[in-house]
């Protein structure tokens, strides 16, 4: 281990010393009365915010989110220790040695010189050994927001052949699968329409999981431009005095356009 190494897992130390702390018989009566089920939504929180500060590029922000995400890591590790179960050691034990199996290009006897492509497949091969007794589309967390977990689903179900060979495949599929929500919509069937919609917006993920985006930062960067140039537009009204309310749509359409010319120079 080098100095740095050394130097953070000091400071790694010192916040689990802190956390001790906190959850001890005479530390934080909020810290002691969490509970691994109390946390989930605090875990969930610090995630979103940490996306958030990535998307933001504020290297001061990225850098507070992702220790308020560690501290959840460091937190539920300490009730694991109480509970005499693991401590965060033992964790940090877990992910090193899975490291060193997985890259043998680098820490193992595997070839030196692959491609990123040829290092997920290894990796992928490893994994399955690991877990012979799991199906491929197993691991796939049921919380994951929607759009990402049906792109991970696509992945799986590509590595052993089940995919569409080519783009315009999945986008012939998106045709049929818009055509059938239309005819679901037509029939006035709202659960039948549901489960087409669903089948349209799973095509839509694989569509863009073979053209190399993501479709969960595509939405978000959807919804952000949406939000400025809809507060572009109330600002405009505001200095006009009038309320989006007071205007028709073809004067909130056209003050729209305006907005996304505006912000897009």
């Amino acid at each position: 281990m080098d100095d740095r190494s050394r130097h953070i897992g000091e400071r790694l130390g010192e916040l689990h010393a802190v956390m001790a702390r906190l959850r001890a018989p005479d530390g934080c009566p909020w810290d002691r009365a969490q509970t691994l089920r109390t946390l989930r939504s605090y875990l969930l929180e610090e995630t979103y915010e940490l996306l958030e500060a990535i998307d933001s590029a504020d290297v001061a922000a990225h850098r507070e989110e992702l220790g308020d995400l560690l501290f959840q890591a460091v937190f539920q590790a300490a009730i694991r220790e109480e509970q005499g179960a693991f401590d965060l050691g033992d964790a940090a034990d877990g992910i090193r040695d899975k490291l060193l199996r997985r890259h043998p290009h680098v820490f193992g006897e595997g070839p030196r010189s692959c491609t990123p492509d040829q290092v997920r497949q290894a990796w992928d091969e490893i994994k399955r050994d690991e877990k012979r007794d799991r199906g491929t589309l197993d691991g796939v967390p049921e919380t994951l927001p929607a759009l990402l977990r049906a792109v991970r689903i696509g992945e799986k179900a590509a590595r052993v052949g089940f995919d569409w060979p080519e783009p315009t495949g999945v986008r012939r599929k998106i045709d049929e699968e818009l055509a059938e929500l239309d005819a679901a919509v037509a029939s006035g069937d709202l659960a039948h329409a549901e489960d087409e919609l669903g089948d349209l917006l799973f095509a839509l993920c694989n569509y863009a999981r073979h053209l190399g985006l993501m479709p969960e930062d595509a939405l978000r960067g959807t919804i952000r431009r949406f939000q400025q140039r809809f507060a572009e537009v109330e600002r405009a009204l505001r200095e006009r005095g009038q309320a989006a309310t007071d205007v028709d749509i073809d004067q909130l359409e056209a003050m729209w356009q305006r907005a996304k010319r505006d912000l897009a120079r």
